[in-house]
């Protein structure tokens, strides 16, 4: 994989804005309510102008999924950069245990999945962007198999590989579930 690149000041800067923008929603929003915080207060929280917080996320709700392009590179990642001889679903798994299961333990979590199951805007946005997170995962799943973009066996396995922070929520050891979920996907039910 080659070396990144060093970000410039310029993006560096960029960066820290939209991570002050975010940041500063989501302590209002958990604090007084997704509805009861106008993009105004989000702004003035976060010393921008609404133009500058408009410039980096497009909508209220884009506030609260501040990593949602993120996600999609990184699952795009998991699949297109995984080791030589490493399958689709291994390199999966792999992503699944280093980026999922810290945040499914976090203690803010809880805090967060109620905002956005008592926020029917918040509901809405995070299902369509499910579905595009599944959707893209698929198309890239498809490439690196050789298959049709629309292929419905990587289109499943996309949205079922998606469901398991959904599945691993709550549970005592989230880690083992993981593990679980992805066995059943590489070996069947048994």
């Amino acid at each position: 994989m080659p070396d990144s690149p060093i970000p410039g000041r310029r993006e560096r800067k960029k960066a820290a804005t939209r991570q002050a923008i975010a940041d500063a929603a989501l302590e209002l929003f958990l604090e007084h309510g997704f509805d009861r915080v106008s993009v105004r207060d989000v702004a003035e929280k976060a010393d921008v102008s609404t133009t500058t917080l408009f410039a980096h996320f497009p909508s209220k709700e884009a506030l609260v999924f501040d990593r949602e392009e993120e996600v999609d590179a990184a699952l795009a990642a998991a699949v297109r950069e995984r080791p030589e001889g490493q399958g689709v679903v291994e390199a999966l798994r792999a992503h699944a245990l280093k980026t999922w299961v810290p945040i499914v333990t976090d203690p803010r979590r809880e805090s967060f999945t109620s905002l956005v199951n008592g926020t029917p805007a918040l509901r809405e946005y995070a299902e369509r962007m499910w579905m595009r997170h599944a959707d893209a995962l698929g198309t890239v799943i498809a490439g690196e198999l050789g298959r049709e973009p629309d292929d419905p066996a990587c289109a499943a396995l996309a949205r079922f590989v998606l469901e398991v922070p959904a599945l691993t929520a709550g549970r005592h050891d989230p880690r083992a579930m993981v593990e679980t979920v992805f066995d059943l996907l590489l070996h069947g039910w048994r």
